[in-house]
This record gives C-alpha cells, structure tokens and sequence, in this order.
C-alpha cells in the first residue's frame, strides 16, 4: 500500500510548500480537492511542475464541466506536470448541483456511466459518444499530452460496478475499513475483472492526528469533519460502517496506535492510503513526520 496526502488549498504558498516537503520525504501522492475555492487542476499546472510526485484531483465535480473541457483542461495540466496527474472526478451532491447550478440530479448512474465514457473518450482527443443525458463529439488538440488515469468517487454498488467497469480506479471518503472490504473492494474488482480490465486503484483517504490529547483531538475532529454528517451520501456510508458521525471515523492517537489502524486499511486491499493531516500546528506537524517515515518504510 503506497501512502499520500489529502489535502484543500487553503493558501497557494503553503500547499506548495507542503507538496515539495512530501515529495522530498517519498511521499507517493498528493490529492487536492475541489470546493468553490482555487481551482485545483489549474493551481496544480502552476505550482506541481518540478514535484516529482503523483499528483491528483479529489474530486473535480462532473456536473459544471463538459467531458471534452475537463479533458481539456486534464491534459493540459498533464502536459506541465510531466504526465504525474491522475484525475479523480465525482457526481458531488444534489445539495450542490441542484441549488447552485441549476441542474437535475435525477439521475447520478446514468449521468456518472456516460460522463466516464465520454471523458475517457475525450482524453484519447479524439472522442464520439452519444447517450441518454451527455454527447461528445469531436477532436482536441494538444500534442504530446498523455491521457491521466481517471478515479471516480463511487460510494454506492451502482457507481462502484461502473467505476470497476469504465475506470481506472475509486477515491473514497467518509467510507471506513468495514464498507471497504464488504462493499467497496469487492463489487468495483469483480466489475473490473468482468471487464476484463486492469485491478483498479483503491485510493482511501482518512482524516489522522497523531496526538496525546485526544479529548482535544476528538473535539478538534468534530468542527472539523461533523457537517459531512449532513449529506446523505455520507451519512449512508457511516451508517453501514456502524459510526454516529463522520467524526469517528477519523484515526486519533499516538504512533503506535495510529500505524495499527492505517495497517487495517492495506489488510483489505486498499492502494493508497492518503492522509487528510488535522489537529494543532504541532499536531499536524507530528503527523506529517508519521507520514514521511510511513512513505519511507513502504518504499
């Protein structure tokens, strides 16, 4: 199991910094979401150039972007970062796409399944794809870009059995060791084998405070992940995961302890561990160093 970082942009020059000392220590990847803040594919073509490190989105929205601009703008951030992206994408949530954007969210599979085919489509530059809610039809231009893998941050069988099926991989969050073997691992590898496809990429991404305060910690965990309780999507995981909130499910202790609950995580099959840093300054700094001395260790 390879060991990133999940991480927001909060500030331009720090996620720069954070991204250099992680390659430094042989971190694997780096995985940046997407909010309504920096756009992250365009804050990783100007500052990833150089890192040598795997560097992905998670997740960049489907709803606002048109397949082929996504590809677009995906190979085009290839391009800079010399071919480290892989492209993590998401249906995001209907609190989202519904009020903000104006759109239906009637329909997540089949909008998910031809957005994947048409995106994948595009990434070759040369894509004609035709379905039910999406159409792509035409050719880019940019030569010497090579296609990212694309992840999909599926939650539910239907999406898992098609990332397995038409992508390369899944991005989890808020979904804790239980759902991962019974649920996750198993429907999107035997979507990918029917598929006759590659074993896919599973990419779990944790919130983790090495400390010795964990009244604090726990506190610190619940003002920081609590208000994913109030998605469905997440709530749903949580539940089959046996948890009361999306605070719990984040891995608070000290070394030892930590390292034994992240070693779950490879017991059952995940590829990549990536490590959502929380807690106090000296907090976040102890579990940084945890995280380098893991990267070294699984190198």
């Amino acid at each position: 199991m390879k060991i990133g970082v999940f991480d927001r942009v909060a500030s331009l020059d720090q996620i720069e910094v954070d991204m250099r000392a992680a390659a430094d220590h042989g971190v694997d990847s780096y995985w940046i979401t997407q909010a309504f803040g920096t756009d992250t594919l365009t804050m990783i073509g100007a500052l990833a150039r150089g890192i040598e490190m795997t560097i992905g989105t998670a997740v960049i929205p489907t709803y606002p972007r048109h397949p082929m601009v996504l590809a677009q703008q995906a190979l085009t951030t290839n391009l800079l970062i010399g071919g480290r992206l892989k492209l993590g994408i998401g249906p995001s949530h209907p609190s989202v796409v519904e009020p903000c954007w104006g759109m239906s969210y009637e329909r997540p599979a089949r909008h998910m399944e031809e957005y994947v085919q048409a995106l994948t489509g595009a990434l070759t530059q040369h894509v004609r794809f035709r379905g039910e809610v999406i159409t792509a039809r035409g050719d880019l231009d940019i030569p010497g870009a090579v296609a990212p893998p694309v992840l999909v941050s599926a939650l539910g069988p239907k999406l898992l059995d098609l990332t397995g099926r038409l992508a390369d991989g899944t991005i989890t969050w808020m979904v804790g060791p239980r759902t991962l073997s019974e649920l996750t691992i198993p429907i999107i590898r035997s979507a990918a084998a029917q598929a006759e496809r590659p074993e896919p990429e599973v990419v779990v991404c944790v919130p983790v405070c090495v400390t010795s305060a964990l009244g604090g910690a726990r506190a610190t965990a619940q003002t920081d992940f609590g208000w994913y309780d109030g998605l469905p999507s997440y709530r749903a995981m949580l539940a089959r995961e046996g948890l009361p909130g999306a605070a719990q499910l984040a891995i608070i202790g000290d070394e030892a302890g930590v390292r034994g609950e992240i070693e779950r995580y490879r017991h059952i099959g995940a590829t990549t561990f990536a490590v959502q840093v929380f807690g106090t300054p000296e907090e976040r700094q102890t579990t940084r160093e945890l995280v380098w001395r893991l990267a070294a260790e699984s190198r």
